[in-house]
């Protein structure tokens, strides 16, 4: 698939988001492939002088971020199990991914990576136009930063074989039948091909 945007590194961003150790263990059953396929973007991207920024999901102590009307967090702050994995080692971003040199990381309390964070005020500052994204989940924080981008008038390209869900269907049916209507869609593969050319 022909990536239709432009990628001018001067104003294009890749958004890695929720890569964190925790949550790529439980996403990718252990499978590798996912990770190092990221990694590879991350590299290409950082080579051709693009903005690399990590959006990794954190709560205070006590986690004040969260409130019990919000169907999805509130599970975390009842659950000490679900606690863990955002904390200390499991918490952190996948070594094969982690940020390195000039990368940014922003931390979110939402599911979106733009809500309640300086992630569009660091976006504006650097004249971004064009955001490359992937994480996990697809169904959560893909979805839901995808459409605050288009909303916000950024292009998105999501790098479909670097995200995850837990739902095999519904990954499909956001990236092949969702997702194109909103921007572009493509393997890492396609990506890495095109910044070759």
């Amino acid at each position: 698939m022909a990536i239709e945007v432009p990628l001018d590194p001067a104003h294009t961003a890749v958004l890695s988001m929720d890569m964190q150790t925790a949550i790529v263990s439980i996403y990718t059953g252990g499978d590798d492939g996912l990770v190092m396929r990221a990694a590879e973007v991350l590299q290409r991207c950082r080579e051709r002088g693009m903005t690399v920024i990590h959006v990794q999901v954190g709560f205070r102590p006590g986690l004040p971020e969260i409130s019990s009307r919000n169907v999805l967090f509130s599970a975390i702050r009842s659950s000490p199990q679900r606690q863990q994995l955002f904390q200390g080692d499991g918490g952190r971003i996948h070594p094969a991914v982690a940020a390195t040199g000039e990368d940014i990381v922003i931390t979110k309390h939402r599911i979106s990576a733009f809500t309640g964070t300086d992630l569009d005020m660091i976006l504006r500052a650097k004249e971004i136009e064009t955001l490359l994204m992937f994480g996990i989940a697809t169904s959560g924080v893909v979805l839901s930063t995808l459409l605050d981008a288009v909303d916000a008038d950024y292009r998105g390209v999501v790098v479909r074989d670097c995200c995850a869900d837990q739902d095999a269907e519904v990954h499909a049916v956001l990236v092949e039948k969702f997702f194109p209507r909103r921007g572009s869609v493509v393997t890492a593969a396609e990506l890495l091909e095109h910044l070759r050319s």
